[in-house]
């Protein structure tokens, strides 16, 4: 990876505990720039997103070496690319740098996301538009 290369995290920004997490996790310098992006606002990257058929819903995604990470992937692969400078970054790395661990914690974090969102009142992004799938 290059140091010039953009590293796209897409995430849900009207989640308390995901824009925590998201905006405090970096990734090392030699592994290039972390965008983040909203995946409730239109861009390029969302429409990739929904033609692969990811379900921003059910997991943050990932774009790194031109790959799209997706769910308990994209966190894994955010955990070995972080700069391991402050909490955050730290315990993410210790925590998920292990794809067995991400698999095993990933679908309970975005569980425990979903029920969040559902008592805030929000509403799905349903990217891939589906009948009846708009609310938590």
């Amino acid at each position: 990876m290059s140091d010039n290369e953009d590293i796209e995290l897409v995430y849900d920004r009207e989640c308390p505990i995901c824009d925590y997490y998201c905006q405090r996790i970096d990734v090392a310098q030699t592994a290039g720039k972390l965008v983040r992006i909203d995946a409730r606002t239109d861009s390029k990257i969302m429409d990739e997103i929904t033609a692969v058929g990811l379900d921003i819903d059910e997991g943050m995604v990932l774009k790194a070496d031109d790959r799209l990470y997706y769910g308990s992937e994209a966190i894994q692969r955010l955990a070995t690319l972080s700069s391991r400078t402050g909490f955050v970054n730290r315990l993410s790395y210790w925590v998920f740098r292990w794809p067995a661990v991400a698999r095993l914690l990933y679908p309970v974090l975005a569980a425990c996301r979903n029920v969040l969102l559902k008592v805030l009142g929000r509403t799905r992004i349903n990217n891939l538009h589906l009948k009846n799938n708009d609310r938590f």
